[in-house]
């Protein structure tokens, strides 16, 4: 039996009992974490439009715009070389065969002009709507159909291997310490930014050169994709070209311990 004094009187109103309400609790949470989120939203964007790639069209000016800038202080570097290198050879007081051996280094050293017979190996992205051309290979990725970094640089190679004398890519010639790298579909040599297609150009016997490129296992492989999803390569007879010289600094540049 239960005591009267927690049972309802009959004939009176049933005490309504306010119970705990977790919808109503878990509604309000969605309201405060949504104003959280907004409210964060608007104070990382400052007021803009956090959609748009403004910010990387800013940056990718930016590259350009220092790429063009590096590409005219190379210039005036090239001047002021030719006119210091003119007044040592008149004022050092060296003799004719210390001339020549200097001069010789320096050809060697890619740092002055070069002459001779030539060919070019151009090197270009596929179509972006491109597909597999022969039977049983895939349809393509995006990663197949662009030039990557070891592309460039199974041709430098093979290049060299041939004993090419003297190797210019795109507009600047190459050095001992030149290093060709790509970052995403550009490719950025000794400080400027080319996009494709990548001209290489090789002072040297043509043949050996032609030869080389065709015993190449990185270019036989990158023949394939050539074949099968229209990545650019065309090899051309230049006839004779002047390389230009290396314009640019020479001094190693190398990381340092924090002391």
């Amino acid at each position: 039996m239960s005591n009267s004094a927690d049972s309802p009187q009959a004939g009176s109103s049933p005490v309504r009992r306010r119970g705990f309400r977790p919808v109503r609790l878990l509604t309000m949470a969605v309201f405060a974490l949504a104003g959280l989120i907004f409210f964060t939203s608007f104070n990382t964007a400052k007021g803009t439009n956090i959609r748009t790639d403004a910010s990387l069209l800013k940056l990718s000016d930016l590259i350009l715009e220092r790429s063009h800038k590096n590409g005219q202080l190379d210039e005036t570097t090239g001047t002021l070389r030719d006119d210091v290198e003119a007044l040592a050879e008149r004022d050092d007081g060296s003799t004719k065969a210390e001339d020549d051996k200097l001069a010789a280094l320096e050809k060697k050293a890619g740092t002055q002009k070069l002459k001779g017979e030539a060919i070019s190996v151009t090197l270009n992205d596929a179509p972006p709507d491109a597909t597999a051309k022969l039977p049983g290979y895939p349809e393509p990725q995006p990663d197949y159909l662009v030039i990557h970094q070891q592309d460039l640089q199974a041709v430098v190679n093979a290049l060299w291997q041939a004993g090419a004398q003297g190797i210019k890519v795109m507009d600047q010639r190459l050095i001992s310490t030149s290093a060709v790298r790509c970052v995403g579909n550009t490719l950025i040599l000794q400080g400027r930014v080319y996009s494709p297609p990548y001209k290489i150009t090789a002072v040297g016997d043509p043949e050996k050169l032609r030869t080389s490129l065709a015993a190449s296992p990185a270019i036989q492989n990158y023949m394939v994709y050539v074949n099968v999803y229209g990545l650019g390569w065309k090899v051309e007879d230049e006839g004779t070209v002047t390389l230009p010289g290396y314009s640019g600094t020479v001094d190693l540049q190398y990381a340092k311990p924090v002391e």
